[in-house]
């Protein structure tokens, strides 16, 4: 089996390759990028290509499965720059692989694409048919249930093919800690700020509660999609569900009720004055998404994760502390600069 990895340098993207890399029916792993990278994995060779403009079509001819998982979170500031990447590039990918008589498409979509639950139903479970139009304050949320959209018409279009959609929560790991503080945090946030005990509070805001996945489960998730014969729609997510009580436990922090509307507004001021590059509508959607019940990734596809929430969450500030990450431009602390001083020349929130 030959596999195309679109995306694959960044968080989800390395742990899917070495995923892949290690499964005897895997022969090759094709990855694709923005920006050059070599990592050493055995079966997987590199290559450069943007989904907006590249010609995908050669790079994905004769692949037996593609996997799409490139994304630009930021330039918060300036959402036609990622709507041209999220939605026209998966678009592209899609037609790509359409053309080049690809059996098999893997995407990966997200918790923030699903529709808000009603109040009264709050913290139910929701299964894969859950209405997927996101909470619209969101760029992100936005792009990723409108590319469930075009999933719906390749699949009309294309019934011969096989479609699995990935919808994950929250995905972390030690080595993807210094390019998620690039992406949320921004260059002001010290790492050894977060070490427990140094935080003595935590906000507590009304409906802050998320589902938590290590990386390396995240790419075996994607293996299995790859590899078995399996269609539609997957939740993934470890337990427990993370709230207030479980952060503050992690942070030896106490609770401090603060109303979602000041949280709100107070980052709303801080993405303004371009000190965060993490937008308020990201809160809102962080605030709305739903749990998803995820039993039947564990059945179909036979997945269950080794790590729990809280281990993946503590491999990450660990390696928040320590500045860790790995030897791609996403992912490498040195894309920030000497003393994060890239970061700040391109604008927090301004610029990819």
């Amino acid at each position: 089996m030959r596999v195309v990895v679109i995306g694959a340098t960044g968080n989800i993207g390395t742990s899917t390759v070495r995923a892949l890399a290690a499964d005897p029916g895997v022969e090759s792993v094709l990855g694709l990028a923005r920006r050059p990278a070599s990592l050493p994995v055995d079966k997987a060779e590199w290559a450069t290509a943007d989904v907006r403009e590249t010609d995908l079509v050669p790079l994905l001819r004769g692949a037996d499965a593609v996997v799409h998982l490139a994304w630009l979170f930021q330039p918060t500031h300036d959402p036609v720059v990622t709507w041209r990447n999220n939605v026209l590039g998966s678009e592209r990918v899609f037609d790509a692989v359409a053309r080049a008589g690809v059996p098999a498409l893997v995407y990966s979509s997200s918790v923030g694409a699903y529709s808000p639950v009603p109040p009264a139903d709050k913290g139910a479970p929701v299964t894969e048919d859950w209405p997927t139009h996101a909470r619209p304050t969101a760029a992100y949320g936005r792009e990723k249930a409108y590319v469930e959209r075009l999933l719906d018409v390749f699949e009309r279009d294309h019934p011969d093919r096989r479609v699995v959609r990935m919808r994950p929560g929250f995905v972390f790991q030690r080595s993807a800690a210094s390019g998620q503080r690039r992406l949320f945090a921004g260059p002001l946030l010290p790492n050894p700020l977060v070490r427990p005990g140094l935080l003595p509070v935590v906000p507590d805001i009304p409906g802050l509660r998320f589902q938590v996945l290590h990386a390396r489960d995240a790419g075996e998730a994607f293996r299995l999609a790859v590899t078995r014969d399996v269609r539609g729609a997957f939740n993934l997510g470890a337990d427990p569900v993370i709230g207030v009580p479980e952060l503050a436990r992690l942070l030896d922090a106490r609770p401090v009720p603060v109303p979602a509307r000041a949280a709100r507004a107070a980052l709303g001021a801080a993405w303004r004055l371009r000190l965060v590059p993490a937008s308020p509508g990201l809160l809102d959607l962080a605030l709305h998404v739903p749990v998803m019940d995820v039993a039947r990734a564990r059945g179909e596809l036979g997945w269950s994760p080794r790590h729990s929430a809280f281990e993946a969450l503590e491999d990450f500030l660990s390696g928040l502390r320590e500045g860790a990450g790995a030897d791609t431009p996403p992912l490498s602390p040195r894309t920030s600069g000497p003393a994060r001083l890239r970061e700040l020349l391109t604008g927090v929130g301004r610029r990819p």
